[in-house]
């Protein structure tokens, strides 16, 4: 009987997370490039999309809403909005109700490229040999990850 040692590095979760991340991030490059989308910007878009419920100008949210969304510092999101803004997928405008608050919005390009992009999750569970109960199973345990590692250095 073999014993593990706990510090090898096939061992390691960290390790296995870090090169998976990586390794699907690369995969989406060329399924979004003609989208004109970065990965980060997809998942920005992503955000918007599903917030984006009547589809109407005034819907929106804020920059600090999408970043509590996307685990991100609203000053690492502030240059992914301006460059989707710059590319006409999204605005930007000052809260009515609090003009400290910047509310991002989905515009109608940006909706037209949702449209375009319904394809993307398909092409990647096929790429990654995946199945939709696989999608399902995979994101219940990092999830799960996700929860007990932000616990862990919130305590």
């Amino acid at each position: 009987m073999t014993t593990r040692d706990p510090l090898a590095l096939e061992e390691q979760v960290c390790f296995a997370l870090a090169v998976a991340s990586r390794e699907v991030v690369a995969s989406y490059r060329s399924v979004l490039e003609p989208l004109g989308l970065t990965h980060p910007q997809y998942l920005v878009m992503l955000a918007l999309w599903q917030h984006d419920a009547s589809g109407s100008a005034s819907d929106g949210m804020s920059v600090k809403q999408l970043s509590a969304l996307l685990h991100l510092d609203p000053g690492t999101a502030s240059p992914l909005l301006k460059r989707l803004e710059a590319a006409g997928m999204v605005s930007r405008r000052r809260s009515t109700d609090d003009e400290r608050v910047l509310v991002v919005s989905v515009t109608a390009e940006g909706r037209e490229l949702r449209r375009r992009a319904l394809a993307v999750p398909s092409t990647m569970l096929a790429r990654l040999g995946m199945t939709e109960t696989d999608l399902v199973a995979t994101n219940d345990v990092l999830h799960r990850i996700i929860d007990a590692a932000h616990e862990s250095h919130e305590s």
